[in-house]
């Protein structure tokens, strides 16, 4: 009892004692644990966040749509009871409208028409398949009230929607956003809202949801989709979609986290486990002396093992403790913008990571600990009183008499000596902060390639106004009942003072040649040069018979670039030549862009919805002007010319976010790495440094002297640090693209460049003189005359 009081009293006083190094080791294991929490949660939820919440909010595995004429609601609900069957709801009644916007956001917006849009009738989110999640507001609970899709249209809780196409012209209020994990609808109403009188020449559909026992792979959902077909009249389905595709799109996105959150766990782990290491190897070091006077005292081997593990192990605990909160707390803002980016439900970090990572932490910092601590245990009495903490005679004299002789301030060329006396503790330093200055590279490396893959996107619609040939009208205009002439409205562009260039877009549905289903097809009128896609490789279209493909359709097709694929509809054919591969990711990349001439032969139009033009400004006309005058002149026709934004992806602000927070976490654990091995070399060669300030070195000499002594360290680390940290970055970005199912343009992996690469290899040197700072403070504080006495 009493060996294990005064072993208690011998751990709580080191503890105590060393205030510095427990604060650092503290604060180490905090980020170490933090860090860990955070990238470890979201690498978890990454792995299939899709599966978790279509588990969570029972999904649909099918979602199918009747026709109202054909079939009886009483028909539609005896199919939940069809063998295979586990679970259905519905009938839910179904329309596809396009509603006008009104509010405060639409004053801003140049026109108050939105996209058509499936909306089901649904008395509540709950029930037993597809139970929707509210974001924000609440559900419905009358006739006049709308929930949108909170990854819909930009509308928020409390604006007003008009509905043209529904009897009586209706406006109803969104009160609320939610979600649906299987996508079955884009807003919700009450059931009485669509099961009113229809519209001449309407019939009422119906939706159904169903769950069933085998439904893991494509032929499983088409067997159960005929027998669902088999079970009602003939042609009265008339469409049904199978989650796996949202599951497909969902997958490929959460997927492209994982690399470089696994890229930045691995960082993280070496680090933490390095700075743990050195903490308690310097505790040791710096406490031979006590350790003597431990054992003149009766404290054996085993005992004075226990103790400097322990005092490892309490700060390690506390650190341990704080890391989960902070991690926790971190994981809220990050987890919140993946959710977001995957189009799931509400991510969390599992409960197991907050107890498993404190764990491994605390048997790291163990493991670390008891290799110095048996070397303590290990030590003579007699030697370790008699030497104590004094280095080693010899230890970096050689180079400190070769810097002596250089051109340098004395101040400096002993601080540049300093890291040889010990060069081990150096070396571990070096290493550290390496480890930061990868992370920083890294993640400076992969923000500045998420923004340039998302400008490449964004280039999909290019020009600062865009008009939609069969778009919103205007303002006090009726809704047109079929679209405006192409050629009209491209005589009014060409017209319109301040119009540069422009050129028209169309989709059409064609087959190619080997492949089941259509595949979409975007024709293009004008020269479209100037609004190219970016190129991943070859070049953009110029002419008829060329096509450019994203890289999902060489993939698909096992075509390549140089190579042909032929176009057939209504029985005639069109070979197209692939000579570029763009960067486009829609579609699964199944898509084909060519000239309107390639196809002239096919004898298909393009959709009607799908004619667009990008117009190009001339320099110096401002867009507001421009658009003003063009709408005047398009007015006759129906159509509204609007402004072209690029979008913020959700995804790469996940990312961006994420990266941030772990680099950020790396360059706090080597700066606190730093601190601890410049605070134990300073405490080791107080009486060297309080000789020289009695000599007269005065406190900014000090200083000077104590950041020269890791200046170095952080330029090797650097130097070492940089390029690594590219490798890293150049090894994950394919992964990443890879994961989504793209290759990514070299020139947006090519990003690093001087102007970026020089800050970055500096960026060790910062990250150790911010770290020595404080001790170096310290050493300049501190009274020449009682240290030489204590010493």
């Amino acid at each position: 009892m009493r060996a294990g009081s005064a072993l208690g009293r011998v751990v709580r006083a080191g503890v105590g004692r060393r205030r510095v190094q427990t604060v650092v080791m503290v604060l180490t294991t905090m980020l170490a644990v933090a860090a860990s929490v955070l990238a470890l949660g979201l690498l978890v939820a990454s792995q299939a966040p899709f599966d978790h919440a279509f588990a969570r909010q029972r999904g649909a595995h099918l979602t199918a749509q009747f026709d109202g004429a054909k079939v009886t609601p009483a028909r539609l609900t005896a199919t939940a009871h069809l063998s295979g069957v586990t679970a259905a709801a519905g009938p839910f009644p179904v329309r596809s409208l396009r509603p006008r916007i009104q509010g405060a956001e639409a004053a801003m917006l140049p026109t108050d028409r939105l996209p058509p849009m499936t909306i089901v009738g649904r008395a509540d989110p709950g029930g037993p398949v597809d139970r929707v999640d509210v974001t924000a507001g609440r559900w419905v609970s009358g006739p006049g009230e709308i929930v949108l899709s909170d990854d819909g249209p930009r509308s928020g809780v409390g604006d007003r929607l008009d509905f043209p196409d529904l009897p009586g012209d209706p406006t109803l209020t969104v009160v609320g956003l939610a979600r649906s994990v299987g996508a079955s609808a884009e807003a919700w109403v009450s059931p009485a809202r669509l099961t009113a009188p229809n519209a001449p020449g309407t019939g009422a559909a119906y939706q159904m949801l169903y769950r069933f026992t085998d439904s893991a792979t494509d032929a499983q959902i088409t067997a159960d989709r005929a027998t669902v077909a088999a079970a009602v009249p003939p042609g009265s389905m008339t469409g049904a979609a199978s989650y796996l595709k949202v599951k497909l799109a969902a997958s490929r996105e959460s997927a492209t986290f994982v690399p470089f959150v696994a890229a930045f766990g691995v960082l993280g782990l070496c680090m933490s486990i390095l700075i743990i290491g050195t903490v308690v190897s310097g505790t040791v070091g710096a406490a031979t002396r006590r350790i003597g006077v431990l054992k003149s005292l009766g404290f054996t081997p085993a005992q004075v093992v226990r103790a400097y593990v322990a005092q490892a192990l309490l700060p390690a605990t506390a650190g341990s403790v704080l890391g989960v909160v902070l991690g926790g707390l971190l994981s809220v803002p990050v987890l919140a913008q993946a959710e977001s980016a995957y189009g799931t439900g509400a991510l969390t970090v599992a409960p197991w990571i907050d107890v498993a990572v404190p764990v491994a932490a605390l048997i790291a910092v163990a493991a670390t600990a008891l290799v110095p601590a048996l070397r303590a245990g290990r030590l003579r009495t007699v030697e370790a009183i008699a030497v104590g903490r004094t280095p080693r005679a010899g230890r970096g004299r050689t180079v400190q008499h070769l810097l002596g002789r250089l051109p340098l301030p004395r101040p400096v060329s002993l601080g540049l000596a300093m890291p040889f006396a010990r060069p081990a503790r150096s070396a571990t330093m070096v290493v550290a902060v390496a480890f930061g200055t990868i992370g920083v590279t890294f993640g400076i490396g992969l923000a500045l390639s998420l923004n340039a893959i998302e400008d490449g996107l964004d280039r999909r619609a290019p020009g600062a106004v865009e008009v939609h040939a069969f778009g919103p009208p205007a303002r006090g205009m009726p809704q047109p009942q079929k679209p405006a002439d192409p050629d009209a409205i491209a005589a009014r562009i060409s017209a319109q003072p301040g119009t540069r260039r422009f050129f028209r877009t169309g989709q059409v549905q064609v087959g190619v040649a080997g492949l089941a289903g259509a595949t979409t097809v975007i024709t293009y009128t004008g020269d479209s040069s100037w609004g190219s896609y970016q190129m991943v490789a070859g070049s953009w279209f110029s002419g008829p018979g060329q096509a450019v493909v994203p890289s999902g359709f060489l993939r698909a097709t096992g075509t390549r670039l140089g190579g042909t694929v032929t176009l057939t509809a209504n029985g005639r054919t069109a070979p197209v030549r692939i000579v570029g591969e763009a960067l486009d990711l829609r579609d699964e990349g199944m898509v084909i862009l060519t000239d309107a001439a390639s196809i002239a032969g096919l004898d298909a139009a393009a959709l009607p919805e799908s004619v667009t033009f990008a117009v190009d400004l001339r320099p110096g006309v401002g867009a507001h002007a421009y658009l003003d005058s063009l709408n005047a002149a398009l007015r006759p026709l129906g159509v509204t010319a609007r402004p072209n934004s690029g979008e913020v992806s959700g995804t790469v602000v996940a990312m961006d976010t994420l990266a941030a927070t772990l680099a950020l976490m790396l360059v706090a654990v080597a700066g606190l790495g730093v601190l601890n091995t410049v605070v134990l070399d300073t405490r080791e060669r107080v009486h060297d440094l309080c000789v020289l300030k009695a000599l007269g070195m005065s406190p900014r000499q000090t200083i000077s002297m104590v950041l020269t002594s890791v200046a170095g360290i952080g330029l090797v680390a650097g130097v070492l640090g940089v390029p690594l940290g590219v490798v890293l970055h150049d090894q994950v970005l394919p992964v990443m693209g890879r994961a989504a199912g793209t290759r990514f343009p070299p020139a947006d992996i090519a990003v690093y460049g001087a102007p970026v690469l020089i800050p970055l290899v500096l960026g060790g040197l910062v990250i150790a003189t911010a770290g020595a700072f404080v001790p170096a403070g310290w050493a300049a504080r501190t009274r020449t005359a009682t240290a030489l006495r204590t010493e």
